[in-house]
């Protein structure tokens, strides 16, 4: 309902700017690319492709004084440099409507000299980060109530999908232990406060999307359906294993 609401505010915009001849031509362009299945179906094969959803028409575009233009790798523009490795880093993969983006999760841990150690947090949920603490304090014994903690996001993504709990979680356990996570590794999966590892949905397509950027190995939920065999997947139960992955 946003994507289309968005379209209709723009194409609105544009009819009160420049008239009706460029808001037409959009609208043709959004419903060829939208019902291109479909015109197979009356006869029209030769210009008939697979289709694209709404949210994928507008989820990915930005907007210079020369035009709009199509971001070629949207999930490149939430990854840093993989080439190095630094402690406190993990990469998950989140779902932007239908598509699937990785993005990166970064934490610092640096002992407090404060009365109350300090939690920042930009890019995602600050309800879940503190749960990921009590959880890393309580389930993993990390002695985190003298340290102050950051969270982050690369690129100024949003990330608040529970999907990203299990990133958190590793990137701040990395970060206390000063020992980086493994290159090519991808990790997926809500964490509960008993510290279970849940299952999230679309993990095929998550790691569909991790192996086309390269990514190797991944940790997922138990009960994730049928995988992409390009990617070696472990599965985690809980969070026990999850950072026995990371000690192995």
């Amino acid at each position: 309902m946003k994507t289309l609401l968005t379209i209709l505010l723009v194409l609105e915009a544009t009819r009160r700017t420049v008239g009706w001849i460029l808001p037409v031509s959009a609208v043709g362009f959004i419903l060829y690319a939208y019902y291109g299945p479909l015109l197979d179906v009356v006869g029209l094969g030769l210009i008939a492709h697979r289709g694209y959803p709404l949210d994928r028409l507008v989820g990915s575009l930005y907007m210079t004084l020369e035009g709009i233009f199509g971001v070629p790798d949207p999930s490149g523009l939430f990854l840093n440099r993989r080439d190095i490795d630094v402690a406190g880093t993990a990469v998950t993969v989140v779902m932007e409507g239908k598509r699937p983006l990785l993005s990166e999760v970064q934490a610092l841990v640096s002992k407090s000299y404060l009365p109350a150690p300090r939690r920042a947090v930009s890019g995602l949920d600050s309800a879940r980060v503190a749960m990921a603490l009590a959880v890393l304090d309580k389930r993993a014994k990390l002695r985190l109530g003298e340290q102050d903690v950051y969270a982050a996001t690369v690129g100024g993504m949003r990330v608040i999908e529970p999907a990203a709990d299990l990133a958190i979680i590793l990137a701040v356990a990395s970060a206390y232990r000063d020992t980086p996570i493994p290159a090519g590794l991808v990790v997926i999966g809500e964490v509960g406060l008993a510290g279970e590892v849940r299952r999230v949905p679309n993990v095929a397509r998550r790691l569909a999307e991790a192996a086309r950027l390269g990514f190797t190995k991944a940790l997922v939920p138990p009960d994730s359906g049928e995988l992409p065999a390009e990617v070696k997947h472990v599965v985690v139960p809980d969070l026990g294993s999850a950072l026995a992955e990371l000690d192995g």
